[in-house]
């Protein structure tokens, strides 16, 4: 019996196989065979399979073969030891059976459902060279310093931002692709432009509903030993007792004291995968309440599994009602909220939010913060975020009755926020340090940027993270009467 081919020049050795009905044969193609025609398609060339299927393991081998690779390739975004989220990686392929099932009820209508099986494998393997250059692109993303190795520390910022344009540009290819497979296998401009469509809008669909990296840093290791982290176990009494703890924190705020301007606290830390963000976090919280006499006027809301009983949870909700609580203890005319956020922040300028098993919880943007702000009425802000490209959030948040503070400029990345590090390179240099020596915010960072520049040579970082600062003008005068009385020692009337 000899079966048709998709055209003259399909591969010259082609098995047949029984398909299930007498006489019913159809070709079968190698492994590699199927491989190569995916590549093919990859660059928009016809693959060449005429008739052929392929059998279970070589649709499950063509599968998995792709998938391995990308798993392996984003493993190197996390330096040091790395745990896999298995969630993330399958949530990511929530869009594969969904695509498979618009192309089986297309091809149905032309009575080929059985051809889907080819389909599947074939764009696979046309899909695998662009995606797996879309995760190389978002691995050296993360890593500044195989870039600062590749083309110089100078150079860091500008491949960052060109790698960013890559990235969105690189997208577009395996979903191209994907529908050239596709017109091999569809009859008619209709389905086509149906299936065209469909993997649109699942391809955005997946970008959108991102359940995170897939790789999270593991800092169960200590100094070369293994120390078994605590994990967080959602149960009905954990959301309980969060409700519970919620409760009591706001409703233990002091309240303003008459004939002063009182220091009033928010520490946010939402990365919970990292201990260095929860040690920040209580640094800072007990310099405001011991130099800045704002005991019992502090906030802090932390991610990580071993506070969950005694700190509220960082997310993006509960920052917003935060700022709304500590405001309606102010005096929002004459106090000064200090607010302060660490985790890891992204080209983006998004700080990265992490609490496994707690899924879904959007990163913090300084849009985010502004408007809590805005709206609960505060006045007087210090705003101070220690993450990489945090630069970025100035713009945002700057007027006249703000001081903002950031570990880096908008293109750099900042040091310090490592599994081992006690603490981020800025918290240290201007909370735990200049702060204890100085009530003066301003004062503190500028005696720290040559600080943090020296320690961040010493570890060989050549691209300065170049921290920022903005004073507005009406927040300079409160400050400076906020140093005086705290200088003086003077007491509450």
């Amino acid at each position: 019996m000899t079966m048709p081919l998709q055209d003259e020049t399909a591969p010259a050795a082609v098995q047949h196989i029984s398909t299930g009905a007498p006489g019913d044969e159809a070709p079968r193609l190698a492994l590699h065979e199927w491989m190569r025609e995916g590549r093919r398609a990859a660059f928009f060339l016809k693959p060449r399979i005429g008739d052929a299927l392929p059998d279970a393991w070589q649709a499950l081998l063509l599968f998995g073969i792709p998938q391995l690779a990308y798993v392996l390739v984003m493993r190197l975004q996390v330096r040091g030891d790395a745990l896999l989220r298995y969630d993330a990686w399958l949530a990511a392929l929530w869009a594969l059976p969904v695509s498979l099932w618009v192309m089986w009820a297309l091809l149905s209508l032309a009575g080929r459902a059985r051809r889907v099986t080819a389909w599947f494998v074939l764009g696979c393997w046309a899909s695998f060279v662009p995606l797996l250059l879309v995760c190389a692109a978002s691995t050296l993303s993360y890593r500044p310093d195989v870039l600062g190795a590749l083309f110089g520390a100078q150079r860091v910022s500008l491949v960052l931002t060109v790698l960013a344009y890559v990235f969105w540009a690189l997208l577009v290819w395996p979903w191209a692709a994907g529908v050239g497979v596709a017109r091999s296998f569809l009859s008619g401009r209709g389905s086509l432009a149906s299936f065209a469509v469909a993997s649109a809008l699942l391809f955005v669909g997946s970008l959108y509903l991102n359940n995170g990296e897939v790789w999270e840093a593991d800092d169960r290791a200590d100094a070369g030993s293994r120390v078994e982290r605590p994990r967080l176990i959602l149960s009905q009494e954990l959301f309980e007792s969060q409700q519970a703890l919620w409760r009591a924190q706001v409703d233990a705020l002091l309240p303003q004291r008459a004939g002063m301007a009182d220091v009033y606290g928010l520490v946010f830390a939402p990365y919970g995968a990292e201990d260095v963000f929860m040690r920040e976090s209580h640094m800072v919280r007990n310099v405001l309440e011991e130099r800045f006499d704002a005991r019992g006027r502090v906030l802090e809301l932390l991610n990580n599994p071993s506070t969950s009983e005694t700190r509220i949870w960082a997310t993006p909700l509960n920052l917003r009602r935060a700022v709304a609580a500590l405001a309606e203890r102010m005096d929002r005319e004459q106090d000064l909220l200090v607010v302060y956020l660490t985790s890891h922040g992204g080209q983006d300028h998004k700080l990265a939010t992490s609490f496994w098993p707690l899924t879904m919880v959007e990163p913090v943007t300084a849009e985010m913060l502004r408007d809590a702000l805005d709206e609960a009425g505060v006045r007087h802000r210090v705003i101070a975020v220690s993450a990489c490209y945090s630069g970025g959030w100035i713009a945002p948040l700057e007027n006249e009755g703000t001081l903002i503070m950031t570990a880096a400029d908008a293109l750099n990345t900042s040091y310090g926020c490592g599994s081992l590090s006690p603490l981020t390179y800025f918290g240290r240099a201007v909370f735990d340090e200049q702060l204890r020596a100085t009530y003066s915010f301003e004062k503190a960072f500028r005696a720290a940027v040559p600080v943090i520049r020296s320690r961040e040579q010493e570890v060989g970082k050549e691209d300065f993270s170049n921290p920022q600062i903005s004073v507005g003008a009406r927040i300079a005068d409160v400050l400076a009467g906020l140093e005086r009385r705290l200088d003086a020692g003077e007491e509450p009337r």
